[in-house]
């Protein structure tokens, strides 16, 4: 059943948004509203509201052009120029993921968007433009609950520690560079191994297994085990969703509190998503009071 998140008046917002929320633990559907519409400022609080609750949201027939879902994602802030998006793209905002009989899905690690910037991406907005008839699912993973489902000395530990977040684990292939060449305009950056969340407060794990390479002051050995155990912990059923596209589904999910995993199961079908990135901010590690 559908449920109602109240909104005010004094927020200048709508009378409601409808929301059936996936899981327990994390994403929602909402309902009846046009994200192409000229009005869609009134909403965007309501909206916040909402990815801030369930970790991701998701909007089914949903007929945004370019320009409306780059002006879309504004509305949460800065947006990022992807490394991999052409030089003479008309739209550099919009980064078009395709795959298909010549190039196999590569998105299937658990990760979060550009944790290998210095301020890696508030959320992005995914929106399905052509989807293969079975497949191409896109899960997501509650960080926060895989924060606590770690033991209270085992979070101890972890709470004190950074790592160490590398564009070319994932894009030295892809882009074909060599990783000194990417390093020269994205060096390595340090994070901490539990991200506060700037808004909520929530300490969430803030590694994953596309872009971390290591554990700072550890020794090899013991950084592989312990981010292997760190790494593991998005890969539990219950702290999950899983969304089954369909053409004009659009996605829009919290890169600071989950990570996602995009199904590479579809090959050699054609699957093509174009992704907008808002810009964030530095992460940081603040004890819980």
């Amino acid at each position: 059943m559908a449920t109602k998140l109240e909104r005010t008046a004094a927020d200048g917002l709508l009378d409601t948004l409808t929301i059936r929320p996936m899981t327990p633990a994390i994403g929602a559907e909402i309902f009846d509203i046009d994200l192409s519409a000229a009005n869609i400022g009134e909403s965007i609080p309501a909206l916040r509201q909402a990815l801030l609750a369930h970790g991701v949201i998701f909007f089914r027939d949903q007929t945004l052009t370019e320009e409306q879902h780059i002006a879309l994602a504004r509305h949460f802030g800065d947006l990022e120029i992807h490394p991999a998006t052409p030089k003479d793209q008309e739209n550099p905002e919009i980064l078009r993921i395709a795959h298909g009989p010549k190039s196999r899905g590569q998105e299937n690690s658990w990760h979060s968007d550009v944790t290998w910037r210095d301020k890696p991406s508030l959320g992005s907005i995914l929106r399905a433009v052509e989807v293969p008839e079975v497949g191409g699912d896109t899960l997501f993973a509650n960080m926060h609950l895989a924060y606590e489902n770690l033991s209270p000395k085992m979070r101890e530990f972890c709470e004190g520690l950074t790592a160490v977040h590398d564009i070319a684990r994932v894009f030295a292939g892809r882009l074909g560079k060599a990783p000194e060449d990417l390093h020269e305009k994205y060096p390595p950056m340090s994070h901490p191994v539990i991200r506060t969340h700037p808004e909520t407060g929530k300490q969430t794990i803030y590694v994953n297994t596309a872009f971390t390479s290591h554990i700072e002051g550890l020794s090899a050995k013991e950084s592989r085990w312990l981010l292997d155990h760190l790494f593991a912990a998005a890969s539990n059923p219950e702290i999950q969703c899983r969304f089954r596209w369909q053409k004009g589904s659009v996605a829009f999910w919290d890169n600071r509190l989950c990570q996602h995993f995009a199904a590479s199961d579809y090959y050699p079908a054609r699957r093509v998503m174009e992704r907008v990135t808002i810009a964030g901010d530095k992460p940081f590690y603040r004890k819980s009071a």
